[in-house]
C-alpha cells in the first residue's frame, strides 16, 4: 500500500509532506516571476521546432517539455495536471491518436510515488552541468506503455461482449488477461460459480481460442490464447 503525498508549493520551493504532515523534503525549485515568461517562452519555441523538425523522437521532446514545465511551475496550483493535458495534446499532434481512450491521468495516479521519485531525480539535476534525464523518461515512456496496455485490454473486453460471449467467460478471459494463468481452483474462488459451469466455460474458450490449456490432471492451468 502506497503512502499518501502531499505537494506544496512554497514561493520558489515545491516540497513534499507525508499523510502525518512530515516534509520529507524539497522536490525542485521553481522559477522565479520573473524568469517563468521568458523560460516559458524559450520552452514553448524549443519544443515547437523539436516536434515540427522531428530532430529527436517525439517522445522524447514531449518527455523534456513536461519535466522542464514542471521545473518552472507557472501556476500557483495545477501543474500537473496541466502538464498531463499539453502531454495529451502533443502526443496528439504527433499522430499517437489512441491517447484520448486511455487516461494517462489514472496510470500515474495509481503510481504516484513512481512519479514524483523519476521527477525529482531528474528536476535535481536540471540546473546542473551534469542534467540526467534518464529517470523521467524512463518513467513517462513506461507510463504511456502502461496507459496503451489498459487501451488494449479495454478494447479486448468489448470485442468479448461485441462476439457475445456469456458474463462468465468474459471474466474469465479478462483475470487469465491479468494475471498471466489461472486454474479452475482459482476461477472458482474468484468468480464463485460452480466446479462443473467453470469447466464448461473453459473447454469452450480453449476451443475458440480465446485462451489455451496447458498441463494435464491436478496440474492444469489456462493462459493467453
Amino acid at each position: 500500500m502506497g503512502h499518501r503525498v502531499l505537494i506544496i508549493v512554497d514561493w520558489y520551493n515545491v516540497a513534499a509532506f507525508d499523510a502525518d504532515g512530515n516534509e520529507i523534503g524539497i522536490l525542485f525549485q521553481t522559477a522565479t516571476p520573473f524568469e517563468t515568461p521568458r523560460k516559458m517562452d524559450e520552452l514553448i519555441e524549443w519544443t515547437r521546432r523539436q516536434l515540427a523538425g522531428r530532430t529527436i523522437h517525439p517522445l522524447l521532446a514531449i518527455a523534456m517539455f513536461t519535466v522542464v514545465f514542471l521545473e518552472i511551475h507557472p501556476f500557483q496550483d495545477g501543474n500537473g495536471r496541466l502538464s498531463r493535458i499539453l502531454t495529451t495534446l502533443m502526443l496528439l499532434r504527433a499522430d499517437y491518436s489512441y491517447v484520448p481512450y486511455s487516461s494517462l491521468e489514472s496510470v500515474i495516479e495509481n503510481e504516484k510515488e513512481g512519479y514524483y521519485r523519476a521527477l525529482r531525480q531528474t528536476q535535481r539535476t536540471i540546473r546542473s552541468p551534469s542534467l540526467d534525464w534518464e529517470p523521467w523518461v524512463l518513467y513517462f515512456l513506461r507510463a504511456l506503455r502502461q496507459q496503451k496496455r489498459l487501451l488494449e485490454a479495454k478494447i479486448e473486453r468489448e470485442h468479448l461482449i461485441i462476439n457475445a460471449l456469456p458474463a462468465l467467460s468474459i471474466e474469465i478471459v479478462s483475470t487469465v488477461k491479468d494475471r498471466g494463468r489461472v486454474t479452475i481452483a482459482e476461477v472458482v474462488k474468484l468468480t464463485g460459480a460452480n466446479r462443473n459451469t467453470v469447466k464448461k466455460h473453459l473447454a469452450a474458450l480453449v476451443a475458440a481460442g480465446h485462451i489455451s490449456r496447458h498441463g494435464k490432471g491436478k496440474a492444469t492451468w489456462y493462459g493467453q490464447g
